[in-house]
């Protein structure tokens, strides 16, 4: 594809949030008006391949300014990954903590909550493993109460519960560690629909959280909407969106 062409494109589209694979065919017809079906279908793909575009949900892409979510990993983190990589191999879990939100919310929060999703047959069997390895206060799958009686008092928190299957997650190598961290979408999710657990980034703050997250890196609407309804939460998801960012998603959300 000539590099004019690319360049054309990257002007045309940059400033919108989104654009359909209709808009996308009727670009380059400009520059090609015999272009067939499948002679577009890699054009689209050349395009991804450079990272000049990245799918936002099927059938819409971005310009691919916006970067992916990547954050950096604690050393405490990693131990807790070293450990569940060497007792658990080959078994699928995700660990993040909450200081990740910190980049998105309009206050900081100094509480600190370490979460660690496993697959369902293994959930209590990691409790034990990482109860007789390190000195954090751990619950296992907790309760209304429990959350506010216990880990909204405690001062280091870890959250151990199930995986739910297809999550978002990605696996990823740190000092030799491999491990899964979960995607922004899921993120996302579970601030939205546990609220009990996240009652610190709720409200407002919530509110802050999407919209920052939105502006700042490339999401994956597909996986975010298709997650949320895993979660029984697709359409009241939808609707907090529209409600409070509407200028982010209209053109996302049908």
């Amino acid at each position: 594809m000539p590099k004019f062409i690319e360049n054309r494109l990257i002007k045309e589209f940059q400033e919108r949030d989104t654009f359909s694979r209709n808009e996308l065919f009727d670009f380059f017809r400009y520059f090609e008006p015999d272009l067939k079906e499948g002679t577009f279908g890699w054009r689209i793909y050349d395009l991804k391949n450079k990272d000049i575009i990245k799918t936002i949900r099927r059938g819409y892409y971005t310009i691919s300014y916006k970067p992916n979510y990547i954050t950096e990993i604690s050393e405490e983190l990693l131990k807790f990954a070293k450990v569940i990589s060497e007792q658990f191999e080959d078994v699928k879990y995700c660990l993040w903590d909450t200081d990740w939100i910190n980049e998105f919310s309009q206050h900081q929060s100094g509480k600190k909550l370490i979460i660690i999703e496993i697959e369902k047959d293994f959930v209590e069997s990691l409790y034990y493993e990482l109860k007789d390895s390190f000195r954090f206060d751990f619950y296992l799958n907790p309760d209304e109460k429990a959350i506010d009686f216990y880990i909204s008092e405690s001062q280091s928190p870890v959250v151990i519960k199930k995986l739910i299957t297809r999550s978002p997650i990605t696996k990823r190598t740190e000092k030799k560690i491999r491990f899964y961290t979960p995607l922004l979408e899921k993120i996302l999710v579970d601030l939205f629909t546990e609220n009990k657990l996240f009652y610190f980034y709720q409200g407002v703050e919530l509110m802050h959280v999407f919209e920052n997250a939105l502006k700042k890196y490339t999401l994956n609407y597909t996986k975010l909407f298709s997650y949320a309804k895993r979660r029984e939460k697709e359409q009241d998801i939808k609707q907090f969106m529209t409600n409070h960012i509407y200028h982010l998603v209209k053109d996302i959300i049908e």
